[in-house]
């Protein structure tokens, strides 16, 4: 298991199927700050359903389709990050994130996803980075600016949000030929450390 250290005392590790109750208060803490800006399957109700997202992420990361990564601040688990979708032979990645609160303004999820980011498109060769976002989620948006990324679009009335109305969904988005740090890709170089499973 590695632990890759972050600044303000955090660390990112791979969130597994074994960290379940973890997560799940996590989620608990969590549930009502978050709630509005992830989608409904991943704010887990209970035991099962929190192993059932970790498990989920667990065979989408067996299958070079998905990853998760939790933050842990001070030995807590306080939010994460995740490809949410990756796609090789398309060249395309989406890449999601949450914290709690206490966890906000320290800058994490910039530093892990500009890791992410470097990962796939420097190691992996992927062409492009997106970043998906409601209208009104300021922090979130404010994340994809501090990337260099781009607004692609407004997709209006996307999907229902949990009061069935329906709600618009941004997409953002950074190419490797403007992604400033990806150094050239090498092929046969494996999976650097804070982004594999041991």
């Amino acid at each position: 298991m590695f632990a890759m250290p972050l600044r303000a005392g955090a660390e990112l590790r791979p969130l597994e199927p074994h960290d379940a109750e973890e997560f799940l208060a996590h989620i608990d803490r969590a549930r009502a700050h978050i709630s509005p800006w992830v989608g409904a399957s991943f704010v887990a109700a209970d035991l099962h359903g929190a192993r059932a997202v970790l498990r989920r992420y667990a065979d989408g990361q067996a299958a070079d389709q998905q990853r998760l990564y939790g933050i842990w601040l001070d030995g807590v688990l306080v939010g994460g990050t995740m490809f949410v979708s990756f796609d090789a032979a398309l060249g395309v990645c989406e890449i999601g994130c949450w914290l709690e609160p206490g966890a906000e303004g320290r800058g994490l999820v910039t530093q892990v996803v500009r890791m992410m980011i470097d990962w796939a498109f420097g190691t992996r060769g992927l062409a492009r980075a997106q970043w998906c976002t409601l209208p009104d989620n300021a922090r979130s948006i404010a994340v994809a600016r501090r990337l260099g990324m781009s607004l692609d679009g407004t997709l209006r009335h996307y999907y229902p949000g949990p009061d069935g109305a329906r709600r618009d969904k941004q997409v953002w988005s950074v190419l490797a030929a403007d992604w400033p740090t990806a150094p050239p890709r090498d092929t046969d170089k494996a999976e650097p450390g804070p982004l594999t499973h041991p």
